[in-house]
């Protein structure tokens, strides 16, 4: 059990890493080379960074062939999730990439069950029709950025592909060596893209501000956050952790605000279907935990 005052300080790391998160978002916006060659510079730095960290506390980072091999497909879902992550930034604002990503609970609510053989609740289909009608809303009013939407949804499915084979995949082995080994799986996927198709050229110039940008998003936003995030997610219980995680797209919607001003000003549309899929986000877990209460206490012997 753990102190008023280091629940509080493990609470504000982790509203500070959330932070971080949605600043992610804002560098994408404000770095000017393409999606791939910035998912590739991302993670080559943070890969890098990581290597570092490990090596700077001993960390073993050894792993068998049969668990590479795992990874090293996990990692091309996770390229896939950021570049299709950052185009829709690029095709449309910051506030409508994050707010797509938010229907990762869409997502995970219907593939979860059926990969586990599990039932989809009454709870997670209200969910998921909640979401879904806030996604139409944003697609009526926000025609404009068609392309940027459905590229956040894409990139929103691909993550929550990626959340559900790393929570089995963390019961195995450290969520340290998962992240790492699944940005060099990232980094390679990456790497004979751009070789096959001819991206390492000019186009993959950095200017000043660009490096500075993505020096930022490599080790700030990925390995330190990483690691952070990691460290106070193992002394508060899940449901804050999942409470605060939802806090992402508005911390990185208030920030575009405050950064880019005019132009990421929307639609009353976009505003009313934003409301409906956040507040479907933060009442699922809020619903869930009361009905496992009550089940509890009509049935207090069955665990």
């Amino acid at each position: 059990m753990l102190s008023p005052e280091k629940n509080n300080r493990f609470l504000f790391i982790l509203h500070l890493t959330v932070l971080v998160w949605g600043f992610t978002g804002i560098l994408g916006a404000l770095i000017t080379v393409s999606s791939v060659h910035l998912v590739w510079y991302r993670v080559l730095i943070a890969s890098v960074s990581l290597f570092v960290y490990f090596k700077a506390v001993r960390f073993n980072i050894k792993i068998s062939r049969d668990t590479f091999i795992k990874l090293f497909f996990t990692g091309a879902i996770l390229a896939a999730h950021w570049v299709l992550f950052f185009q829709s930034i690029k095709s449309s604002t910051v506030s409508v990439t994050l707010v797509c990503l938010s229907s990762i609970t869409l997502f995970t609510a219907v593939l979860e069950p059926l990969t586990s053989g599990k039932k989809i609740s009454k709870l997670q289909i209200l969910t998921g029709l909640l979401i879904i009608c806030g996604i139409i809303m944003i697609f009526k009013f926000e025609t404009q950025y068609t392309l940027g939407i459905t590229l956040g949804l894409i990139s929103a499915f691909c993550a929550s592909c990626f959340s559900i084979i790393n929570s089995r995949q963390v019961k195995n082995r450290p969520a340290a060596i998962i992240s790492f080994y699944e940005l060099i799986s990232a980094f390679i996927w990456i790497s004979a893209y751009i070789l096959l198709t001819g991206g390492f050229n000019a186009g993959m110039r950095l200017s000043v501000p660009d490096m500075i940008y993505l020096f930022i998003l490599g080790t700030v936003c990925t390995s330190v956050a990483y690691v952070a995030g990691i460290a106070v997610m193992q002394q508060l219980t899940p449901f804050t952790v999942a409470l605060v995680t939802n806090l992402e797209p508005v911390y990185g919607i208030v920030l575009a605000f405050i950064i880019f001003g005019q132009k990421e000003h929307m639609t009353s549309g976009f505003y009313i279907g934003t409301l409906i899929i956040l507040l479907a986000i933060f009442l699922f877990p809020l619903a869930r935990k009361t009905i496992t209460k009550r089940h509890l206490r009509k049935y207090p012997l069955i665990v």
